[in-house]
């Protein structure tokens, strides 16, 4: 599969700042803020494999779809497909609620 298959539409997420395609063998795509983020790349690799391991008894489904880590100013939104874990980093757009 080419690199423009597995990034198609990853450009396209609003609010995206980077992003990384992952397999067993590695890091397969980057750009943005997770250009060449081996560190991140691993992290986002243990934490799936770890959210993989937790069903629901008597459960064929999926353990997860997607998985979010949000943090103050960003957000890494992980999904798993076609045993490639694709992660994006996109800005926290989330606001205080007001108190009228």
């Amino acid at each position: 599969m080419t690199t423009a298959a597995l990034t198609a539409g990853l450009e396209r997420i609003p609010d995206q700042v980077g992003y990384l395609v992952i397999s067993e063998d590695g890091v397969l795509a980057s750009a943005g803020e997770l250009e060449n983020d081996e560190h991140t790349a691993g992290v986002m690799m243990q934490m799936a494999r770890t959210a993989c391991r937790f069903r629901l008894s008597g459960s064929t489904d999926a353990p997860f779809k997607r998985m979010s880590v949000i943090l103050e100013d960003f957000v890494y939104v992980v999904t798993i497909s076609g045993q490639k874990v694709f992660v994006v980093k996109r800005q926290n757009n989330q606001h205080e609620p007001v108190n009228v």
